[in-house]
């Protein structure tokens, strides 16, 4: 519990314990009006001396019709009319509603407050061979870091000396460590887990990704959702109304009946306390809060309320192929062996591509997985496009594609299954083939299950590689749509198609990387950028920026949405519901205060508990 939260407690129990007191006194003791008014009013001073600041000080800022100008007003009017025990009532359950709201802020912010203290305030810079400890704004791009286990790390780095395990969950959400040795790139807001590490700084703490991501957390706040802007737009005319009506209803019917003007007080003291927006103006908001929370919590990044409205209602998700869908890596799939082993296959393979660069040479030397010799190869020429020849361990050895050993006279085998094929032949005498391709995440098939539980009617793919390869993506994860071969063009037409099939209030939602497809995002009602970890360019780009590679991320995060929108809606049917049945009951005199204070405060409580519900959502 925070200071405040603890601080209104206090109040409560003490203005409780003063109010049996003052409240025995005067049952048991025949006192003058005045004496009981003195009794109950310092009573009212311990928990609603604070509203009446509040009120009188806003009033001064030009914001009149709040919370707390309605409490004070009824509280006022209750002590002119001789109900003192209805007043302190009034102010003390309003501060019970105070209370659950501070508690349900607390928690529900307590998931974007984890990710806003990503990174330590210090450094530990080696200089001169020496630790010194330094604030990470004063670590230059290019100096040394040490890390010790246990500790976060403070800024985008490279690993230059050391091993070590990392743990992403503040980021990403994963539990799973990753392993990091020299060379590999590491963000700040991690911690490393195992071994101390000294690291070489690629970013300044500015430009950092857990910098980004702090900055944007807290710009999430002021994009607003369109169901929140219209509670903001109606508190500020629904409030000045109802005071205005309970203004009438208390001077009106008596001079028209010429009746006693206390009974219509009553009735317009009830009918105002019950008037009160506080379970709208403070459940929606956090209804959304907390929804983005949960995102944040689960690595998934919400720019705004409304995107996360927009979330909810999508129609039609298009997403892009390579990175998205596919891991974006060649892998090797599969291998027929001619003549030699599979193991020797490869070995073969990967050392006649040893001093290639290309993708498909760096798949066949991962897929072998030990160190490259070179001194048992011998000269080696690249045919650009083509193939490779090289003199390995004494053997002639060809590794390229199909045309390329049919010019050297031999007929390879073509492969029925997708991918690249590198054909290779030894000693003149063809040997087989490796197949590589570009394999599909693990999660993609869940993600699209996912998609199509949240509502999602098409799940369209668009992709610049060939039509075989995009086909047998969309035929293994069951997509809607597959067009392949797209330019940049020709992706925004297919987008600008799909937003003309949209239903009103629909939306369409576009997946990609974030760097590379700009045009397309604009497009977009909502644009999700893909493995944003470390990328400045996703986290500028997107809407959405899902902090690892795992497209069921998204599934999970319409889930979130739509939960959200749900509990937003319960909390408007619900606080506008029972108002508007006490507040005729208030107007025609059969409601009294308690009624009236239930109708504002318990309402309030109900509504905030369960908008804290956004920030207990589960999937599966």
């Amino acid at each position: 519990m925070t200071k405040q939260q603890r601080k209104i407690l206090i109040k409560i129990i003490i203005g409780a314990v003063l109010f049996a007191v003052g409240m025995v006194v005067t049952h048991l003791l025949t006192l003058p009006w005045w004496a009981e008014l003195l009794i109950f009013l310092a009573v009212y001073l311990v928990p609603g001396f604070s509203v009446l600041e509040k009120a009188v000080r806003n009033i001064a800022h030009g914001q009149v019709f709040d919370e707390n100008f309605l409490m004070t007003i009824a509280s006022i009017a209750a002590f002119a009319i001789g109900q003192y025990p209805e007043a302190v009532e009034v102010i003390l359950f309003y501060q019970v509603g105070e209370l659950f709201e501070k508690i349900a802020v607390g928690r529900s912010r307590q998931a974007v407050s984890d990710l806003l203290d990503l990174c330590p305030d210090e450094a530990t810079v080696l200089r001169d061979g020496k630790p010194e400890t330094v604030l990470v704004d004063e670590v230059e791009v290019g100096e040394h870091i040490l890390v010790r286990p246990g500790e976060k790390i403070p800024l985008d780095a490279a690993v230059f000396e050391g091993h070590t395990t990392i743990d992403t969950a503040a980021l990403t959400g994963e539990s799973m460590p990753v392993s990091a040795a020299e060379g590999d790139a590491v963000c700040s807001g991690c911690v490393n887990l195992s071994g101390a590490v000294e690291l070489v700084v690629t970013k300044p703490a500015s430009e950092s990704t857990a910098s980004k991501i702090m900055e944007l957390v807290e710009e999430s706040a002021s994009s607003k959702a369109k169901t929140e802007q219209f509670i903001t737009k109606f508190a500020r005319y629904y409030t000045p109304c109802v005071v205005i009506a309970a203004l009438i209803l208390a001077v009106v019917p008596p001079l028209i009946a010429g009746q006693p003007f206390s009974g219509w007080i009553y009735r317009a003291l009830t009918f105002l306390i019950i008037s009160c927006p506080c379970a709208l103006v403070i459940s929606v908001p956090l209804s959304f809060f907390g929804g983005i929370g949960c995102a944040s919590k689960n690595g998934v990044l919400v720019k705004g309320s409304n995107y996360l409205e927009a979330l909810s209602h999508a129609q039609t998700v298009v997403m892009d192929k390579t990175g998205t869908l596919t891991e974006g890596k060649f892998h090797v799939t599969r291998q027929k062996a001619v003549e030699i082993t599979p193991e020797e296959q490869l070995e073969l393979a990967a050392l006649a591509e040893s001093a290639s660069n290309h993708p498909i040479a760096q798949s066949l030397k991962e897929a072998y997985g030990k160190a490259i010799d070179t001194e048992r190869v011998e000269d080696v020429q690249e045919i650009a496009g083509h193939g490779v020849s090289a003199r390995v361990d004494g053997k002639q050895v060809l590794a390229g594609n199909a045309a390329y050993l049919e010019d050297a006279g031999l007929q390879p085998e073509t492969p029925t299954e997708i991918g690249t094929a590198v054909h290779l032949a030894v000693n003149g005498v063809y040997a087989g083939y490796i197949l590589i391709a570009d394999t599909i995440k693990p999660d993609a098939a869940q993600a699209v299950q996912a998609f199509r539980q949240a509502g999602v009617s098409t799940v369209a793919m668009l992709t610049g590689d060939s039509e075989s390869a995009a086909e047998a993506v969309g035929d293994t994860l069951q997509l809607d749509e597959v067009h392949a071969k797209c330019l940049p063009a020709d992706k925004v037409q297919f987008m600008q198609a799909y937003r003309a099939k949209l239903a009103k209030g629909r939306t369409l939602v576009f997946v990609g990387d974030g760097m590379n497809d700009a045009p397309v995002l604009a497009q977009s009602d909502v644009g999700v950028a893909m493995g944003g970890l470390g990328s400045d360019a996703a986290i500028a780009a997107a809407d959405l920026v899902i902090l690892d590679d795992k497209p069921s991320k998204l599934g999970l995060a319409m889930h979130i949405a739509k939960k959200t929108m749900g509990i937003a809606r319960e909390n408007i049917v619900f606080a506008l519901g029972v108002k508007a049945i006490v507040l005729v009951l208030g107007a025609v005199g059969l409601a009294h205060i308690g009624a009236a204070v239930f109708a504002d405060v318990g309402v309030s409580v109900i509504a905030i508990l369960n908008s804290t519900r956004a920030m207990r959502t589960k999937f599966k």
